[in-house]
């Protein structure tokens, strides 16, 4: 009897269901976007229902083009959008208010009261994370404390929260399972990344019920059954579960201290795995759990910028700069350099190592001479510097040697890019065969909790490393751009 893994990530902007053969194959997939709302400035919101339906119906598309006669066997396994955090009542299975999404604000008034009451060190030491609104905790706070009755249920264990995948398990299971993965939980602020355990200070930081959360297992784990709402027979195991970035991580078999990835995809998230001691992270970045599998913990440095797809997004749906997303590189490149304008899209504020929440965005350098290609160059350029602020905090703070940056996401199609990363950080730009990285790395969770594979030098053969882009530009050259790009940013931060 053959198996297949159906692989869901669910992203910020759509949730795709991917199936897999045994061997990692990617057969065929499904995407479908689901609504963003924005009903304050800085808010950002998603119907935690819509993207339950679309993942029945995302997974119900997938299973069409199957041989109903080929006897074979299923499981899921997920990758999901990771600090978006829902709220939900136990016994209606309604969320009580939208899922407040990773880049909305709402939550900086709490952050900064904690941070100006001395919280900062105490937070960081146990979660390994920065006060900041990116993080789910204050998310959970601002709906318990301003959502109608929402503190009183929760007081009266009504209510249960989770990060995405704790939601979408709880509704395949029919409420049987409320359970998280070890890397969904340390993006929370309310994880302690030593005891992996929920750390009852920071609950009571944040002012959120212990009867709320879920419970917390290792990557590699068993989540529960599902019929996927009747579309199975019999119920298929949900089995390896993990964020996407964390996913990412494993998708590009980065098992070894030291080995390193970045995904491109709405944000960026940078992260290199440091082995099985959780160490204080440089200034600027984050220690988060990697991954957990085989009985080991791998803890990671991370850095996570705000926007990188978004901003070309922004200018294809809020702007009409191009009709699409591939357009941006051929305007891109019909121009020799970017004119000297700078793009720094802080439209949400700017993650690490800045982490400044009250920066905007802005377009700097503009002349009368300035056309849409050097603008939209300058959009492209902002993604790798984003990166390079990254890659320089992890090798001159904690003397982490980053010999080659692994990448993976829709944007490494995107040439110029690549090639431009390649020459900013001086270094070889390995690009995945493998889009999906972040569902790969599901899938190979899910082959460790079935005991398909004992070890990490089992899949570690997976990933090609053919695609290798180097440097071709000189240094000097790409120091003075990196130069003008540091300028642009430190302009926005002192006008503050």
């Amino acid at each position: 009897m053959k198996n297949k893994i159906i692989a869901i990530d669910q992203s910020t902007s759509a949730t795709k269901a991917m199936l897999f053969s045994e061997k990692c194959e990617l057969i065929r997939r499904v995407n479908i976007s689901h609504r963003q709302y924005y009903p304050k400035a800085g808010w950002v919101e998603h119907d935690a229902e819509e993207i339950y339906r679309n993942v029945l119906t995302s997974v119900a598309d997938l299973m069409k083009e199957e041989q109903t006669d080929e006897k074979c066997a299923y499981s899921l396994a997920i990758t999901n959008q990771r600090e978006t955090v829902v709220v939900w009542n136990k016994n209606t299975g309604k969320p009580v208010y939208n899922a407040v999404v990773w880049q909305c604000l709402r939550g900086a008034s709490i952050c900064q009261d904690l941070k100006d009451r001395g919280y900062s060190r105490m937070v960081r030491e146990k979660s390994g994370l920065l006060i900041d609104p990116y993080f789910s905790a204050s998310g959970v706070k601002w709906i318990l404390d301003n959502v109608e009755g929402a503190r009183e249920a929760a007081e009266q264990d009504e209510l249960l929260m989770g990060t995405i995948d704790s939601w979408l398990i709880w509704k395949l299971t029919n409420g049987k399972s409320h359970v998280t993965d070890y890397t969904n939980a340390s993006r929370t602020l309310l994880f302690n990344i030593h005891t992996l355990d929920w750390d009852d200070e920071l609950l009571n930081l944040f002012t959120i019920p212990r009867s709320m959360m879920a419970r917390a297992l290792p990557c590699d784990s068993v989540f529960g059954e599902t019929t996927v709402n009747g579309l199975f027979g019999e119920p298929v195991v949900i089995a390896g579960v993990l964020g996407d970035s964390h996913g990412a991580l494993t998708g590009q078999m980065c098992f070894e201290e030291g080995m390193g990835k970045a995904t491109y995809g709405t944000g960026s998230s940078v992260m290199v795995n440091i082995g099985e001691k959780a160490v204080a992270a440089p200034e600027g970045l984050v220690t988060s759990i990697g991954f957990s599998a085989l009985g080991k913990v791998y803890y990671a440095f991370e850095g996570n910028i705000h926007c990188t797809g978004a901003t070309v997004n922004w200018l294809e749906k809020k702007l009409n700069m191009i009709s699409t997303p591939e357009e941006i590189e051929e305007i891109a490149v019909s121009v020799e350099d970017n004119g000297g304008v700078y793009f720094v899209p802080a439209f949400t504020g700017l993650g690490a190592p800045w982490w400044r929440s009250e920066v905007k965005a802005a377009i700097l350098g503009m002349t009368l001479g300035t056309g849409k290609a050097h603008i939209l160059r300058a959009a492209l350029e902002s993604i790798a510097y984003q990166v390079k602020d990254l890659v320089n905090a992890m090798t001159q703070q904690a003397g982490v040697n980053l010999k080659e940056l692994r990448v993976d996401g829709g944007p490494v199609k995107n040439k110029f890019l690549m090639q431009f990363q390649a020459d900013m950080l001086q270094a070889p730009v390995n690009c995945s065969d493998m889009e999906e990285a972040s569902a790969l790395g599901a899938v190979v969770m899910n082959g460790f909790a079935r005991n398909v594979r004992g070890d990490f030098k089992d899949v570690a053969g997976l990933r090609s490393n053919n695609n290798r882009i180097m440097p071709i530009t000189d240094g000097k050259e790409m120091e003075l751009l990196y130069r003008g790009w540091i300028e642009a940013v430190k302009q926005l931060i002192t006008k503050i």
